[in-house]
């Protein structure tokens, strides 16, 4: 969790900056099964999309449908059985008093560095199937071409004390946030 403390100046020396490591934390467990219901889902909207082509096909062969439909449904098994096993293994994060650490992804892993001295905003997100299971996702706008820093699959109560820690030491932060 977030671990306070004073926050460093912007313009600390260089061998006191932030650097790109390993974030401590995993998120939460439950996010296995928000990942894969989510997979459930695409895999539900393909299969439905299948039995629409066989409704409206009048060829005189279903075996296209047959094999369209079992290679669906073999990818989309094996897509939710090891997409969120692997972005569990992956998925990581840190908040510091100098910087938010983010490891993200799956096929294509991504680690991120926020240094507070460049947080714009921090906001708080919960979808549908977060809600029932009780996470949210932490986005940190920051001034970077790279985009917003966002962990996805985190406990709500968490999530609540991360945005609320950011904020506070963003506030204070000596940087210009640009």
């Amino acid at each position: 969790m977030w671990h306070g403390g004073a926050v460093e100046p912007a313009d600390a020396p260089v061998d006191q900056q932030p650097v790109l490591r390993e974030p401590a934390h995993r998120v939460s467990r439950r996010a296995l099964l928000m990942w894969t219901l989510q997979a459930v889902v695409v895999i539900a909207l393909l299969l439905a999309a299948q039995v629409v082509w066989w409704l409206v096909d009048d060829a005189p062969s279903r075996t296209p449908h047959w094999v369209v439909g079992a290679v669906w449904l073999v990818a989309g098994v094996t897509y939710a059985v090891a997409m969120p096993q692997w972005r569990y293994r992956v998925h990581r994060w840190e908040a510091t008093p100098r910087a938010i650490y983010t490891q993200s992804g799956w096929l294509w892993q991504e680690r991120r560095i926020a240094p507070l001295s460049r947080v714009q905003t921090v906001d708080l997100e919960r979808g549908p199937l977060a809600q029932l299971l009780g996470l949210a996702s932490v986005t940190i706008t920051t001034a970077s071409a790279a985009g917003p820093v966002t962990i996805h699959g985190l406990d709500l109560p968490v999530a609540r004390d991360l945005v609320e820690a950011l904020t506070a030491a963003a506030v204070t932060e000596a940087g210009d946030a640009t």
